[in-house]
């Protein structure tokens, strides 16, 4: 039987016999499908699936305590036992401690379909025990989600949401900048699914109708070919100092659109002043910035000079606020564009993820999918999701936030489903730390990651594949029913099935399941959805026939969208939601909260760590950017992701200039150290680097030596990030960074234990304390 099903990085056809996969491919209708897709049929029945339900030894024969999280064995247990545990730990903590003492997360992308979304799933269950101390923000973009509220008032979801169009782009740009790349790898990606890999095609249509690309960037292939893309490479981290010379630029030279900035922008002129240098002596001109970033003050006065002459478009990836003072970079990439006066322009403007995901780019629809409700989460505390490990180590203290304080509550329970924190963390050893500080740690899980593997206790997880649901990507107009293509494999269940049960124990009275089936809850949800589309006027088909369709499309209103054109047009009748209506360079709100690591206009800041500083101890500059063969971590033991290793490490790719002064040929297997740890990779030489830079990409599965923890066997380069945060306003990522050195490894190599499952023991005569 052939069968189809939505994934994040494409919608997959598959043959399956109702137990296994073949002949996997993308779908027929795609024009540029990925072969990451190949990932999935080849990690279903992987020796590293979570077979059977299993308990950390020492918690079930010691009870609750962390002590030996992360090296213990497990023993395997009946669905009963394991869910007697889990609800008797979830009573437990609730009447001792209260819902201030559960960290209920599911960060990370999960897995597409959107009923059994496994952070819908965990919030709504978490919910109706009264609640959890909840993540706020993201480690894709969370530092740029505190500042654009501020500066344009709306989140980076919402600019992407309503991107000006590929279509308009096409038409109407004549230069496209692009700090941090217009990824290829990245565009193959998109939250909750994508339909149609498009953006491909775009690219060349753009060029092919005389659009110019540049990217700025240290990494040149992280583009598409078609783009036929000029290079500048300046040094990681400097970003923020060659946008200010190219202020500086269209100030000098008379290149700034005045009425735009008086119409449409406020506290321009105390930025333009700090640029002159008035307050601090120093002019923010090319001659400063090339000193900076080593490019040549020619080459950024010319590129100022064409991004006035042109209808130009600044696009500021992601990448670009994952790193110390990260909010700079996307304020200044505002400020350019309104400097240019073009925001509101078929074709011009300032968006934040063109290439960073497949949907940027893609009209907005008239209504999202349907989705399982939450429920209200009546838990106060909370936290910024990045600073897990310091709420963990050091519960009571009070930082600094987005003009408040939290205070990091005291953690007994952490309940985690839907992702990999080992992947997405910083410093590695010292978030392993903090992971011991729990009494108990409960992880629904596939395969045996790092994260399930330092758990208590693991409940088996099904696949996607293994289940029914429905679909769409963030903006894709394209929703697919998505029955399941196989059974699940070993005693694995739905999240949905878990928590129903759990339900059950806990009396809670049908609260959760509402007495649905999954079935009944997907007609209930759509029904719903249907009834609501209607009313504005938009009719979709009836349940039955959705779920025996190929697909339906949800209506998109204007295809031809431009990000801001209604409040150019009339600025007081479509104004932002920004305390003046306006673009806000500069903000009162940010600078009444007194942060000198995130002033009231965008600055210069010298990153803590990077290729400027002098007397550096490492040398070279890793970006740790995504990967091409897999969705962050996500399978990570797929046959794409595991043919891109080097003696079965994550590739780190090095500069020939860099390779040759350390003696390092293609293919060694080399040793990445810092001060925070080390990590095994296998080196691929490439002159697509800057020189003094490697790139090694995230997600390789975290494999912790046994006798030294913060050495990472596999390639994992969040052995060797900081867990420092951006700065006080968005207390975000600094991931994308770090300084380390190079150098061949000697010696056998270690063994890769990740691709099996960990040890396990019999159950033996001990039984589990009474709880």
């Amino acid at each position: 039987m052939r069968s189809r099903h939505l994934t994040h990085f494409g919608l997959l056809e598959a043959e399956s016999d109702g137990t296994f996969l073949h002949a996997v491919t993308g779908w027929d209708g795609d024009p540029d499908p990925r072969r990451v897709i190949h990932n999935v049929a080849s990690s279903q029945h992987h020796p590293a699936r979570v077979r059977r339900p299993a308990v950390r030894q020492g918690w079930l024969e010691r009870g609750p305590g962390g002590t030996g999280r992360g090296d213990e064995p497990f023993i395997e247990v009946s669905w009963d036992e394991a869910l007697d545990l889990v609800s008797g730990e979830l009573q437990r903590v609730y009447g001792t401690h209260g819902s201030s003492a559960v960290y209920g997360d599911s960060y990370g992308w999960a897995s597409a379909g959107r009923f059994h979304h496994a952070q819908s799933q965990i919030h709504r269950f978490l919910n109706c025990l009264g609640g959890y101390v909840a993540g706020v923000g993201d480690y894709s973009y969370g530092t740029s989600g505190a500042l654009l509220p501020h500066v344009i008032g709306a989140s980076p979801a919402e600019v992407m949401a309503d991107a000006t169009t590929w279509d308009v782009i096409c038409e109407h740009t004549d230069l496209f900048i692009s700090f941090g790349g217009l990824s290829e790898k990245n565009s193959a990606i998109g939250p909750g699914g994508i339909a149609r890999h498009s953006t491909r095609a775009e690219v060349e249509r753009a060029r092919k109708a005389g659009c110019h690309f540049i990217d700025i960037t240290p990494i040149r292939d992280d583009g598409f070919a078609e783009a036929d893309t000029e290079w500048i490479a300046p040094r990681p981290g400097s970003d923020a100092a060659l946008m200010l010379a190219l202020a500086h630029t269209l100030d000098a030279e008379g290149l700034v659109d005045a009425e735009f900035l008086e119409n449409y922008t406020v506290g321009y002129d105390r930025f333009i002043a700090y640029v002159r240098g008035l307050g601090d002596g120093q002019p923010k001109s090319p001659e400063w910035a090339t000193r900076i970033t080593e490019i040549s003050s020619d080459t950024i006065a010319g590129l100022a000079r064409r991004m006035a002459r042109s209808r130009t478009m600044i696009n500021v990836s992601w990448s670009m606020q994952r790193q110390d003072h990260g909010e700079q970079p996307i304020w200044l990439g505002v400020t350019l564009a309104a400097m240019l006066g073009q925001i509101g322009l078929p074709g011009g403007g300032f968006q934040h993820g063109y290439g960073s995901s497949a949907d940027v780019g893609l009209a907005r629809r008239v209504l999202s999918p349907p989705a399982l409700p939450q429920g209200t989460n009546n838990e106060a505390s909370y936290i910024p999701v990045a600073r897990i490990a310091d709420m963990l180590l050091h519960p009571g203290t009070r930082v600094p936030y987005n003009g408040i304080e939290v205070s990091f509550p005291h953690i007994d329970l952490v309940y985690w489903i839907g992702g990999n924190p080992f992947h997405h963390h910083q410093d590695l050893t010292r978030f392993r730390r903090a992971f011991q500080r729990p009494s108990t740690v409960v992880v629904h899980e596939q395969f045996w990651t790092s994260t399930a593997r330092h758990a208590d206790i693991v409940l088996p997880a099904t696949m996607t594949i293994e289940r029914d649901d429905f679909g769409a990507g963030r903006n894709d107009p394209h929703f697919f029913p998505m029955p399941a293509l196989t059974r699940p494999v070993g005693e694995a269940r739905d999240d949905y099935a878990i928590f129903a049960a759990l339900e059950e124990r806990l009396g809670l009275n049908q609260a959760f399941t509402e007495g649905r089936t999954v079935q009944q809850w997907l007609e209930h949800l759509y029904s719903d959805w249907r009834d609501r589309l209607s009313r504005k006027g938009y009719p979709v088909p009836p349940f039955d026939e959705f779920w025996r369709s190929e697909y339906i499309e949800i209506p998109v209103p204007d295809p031809g969208q431009v990000l801001h054109a209604s409040f150019r047009t009339d600025p007081l009748a479509s104004p932002l939601a920004t305390p003046s209506g306006r673009i806000e360079i500069f903000s009162e709100t940010i600078d009444s909260f007194g942060y000198d690591d995130c002033p009231g206009h965008p600055v210069w800041l010298e990153p803590r760590e990077w290729l400027g500083q002098t007397n550096r101890r490492y040398p070279l500059h890793l970006i740790s950017n995504q990967p091409k063969t897999r969705l962050h971590s996500q399978l990570d033991v797929g046959t794409t992701s595991r043919e891109s290793k080097i003696q079965g490490r994550e590739p780190v790719r090095m500069n020939p200039s860099d390779a040759d002064a350390r003696g390092l040929r293609d293919g060694d297997a080399v040793l990445i150290r810092n001060d925070r740890g080390s990590c095994l990779a296998g080196l691929a030489v490439s002159d697509a680097l800057r020189p003094g830079v490697v790139q090694l990409s995230t997600g390789a599965w975290y494999d912790p030596d046994p006798s030294d923890p913060s050495f990472c066997r596999h390639g994992n380069p969040n052995v060797l990030t900081a867990d420092l945060p951006s700065s006080r306003l968005s207390q975000g990522t600094t991931a994308q960074h770090a300084l380390v050195e190079v150098e061949r490894w000697e010696g056998p190599l270690p063994p890769i234990t990740v691709d099996q499952p960990p040890a396990f023991v019999a159950r033996g005569d001990v039984e589990p304390p009474t709880r």
